[in-house]
């Protein structure tokens, strides 16, 4: 099934957010090369794709995972939970319509 990781940034996480970045993506490149990962990003906080020191919001992931306890547990052990970027991060079931 699938499941969005919805997560929000604390204010001024920038440079904790871009010290642990490779290793953020180096798990979301080992979901996509598994085929498990559908779209991830951030959220940029101002209305540009490359917001500079403004930084980012949060992120968002969705992915496919055995169950809900699985995706929880791959989201709570995530570089950018371990570093203190995210204030809060939430993880639920999620159903593709389109495309």
């Amino acid at each position: 099934m699938l499941y969005a990781i919805i997560a929000i940034d604390r204010p001024g996480s920038l440079g904790a957010r871009l010290q642990a970045r490779p290793a953020h993506l180096a798990r979301l490149e080992a979901l996509r090369d598994e085929g498990r990962l559908i779209l991830a990003g951030p959220h940029p906080a101002i209305d540009c794709p490359d917001p500079g020191e403004a930084g980012f919001t949060g992120s968002l992931i969705v992915a496919e995972f055995p169950d809900l306890a699985t995706a929880e547990s791959w989201a709570a052990a995530d570089p950018y939970q371990a570093a203190g970027v995210y204030a809060s991060l939430t993880v639920k079931p999620f159903k593709q319509v389109l495309p």
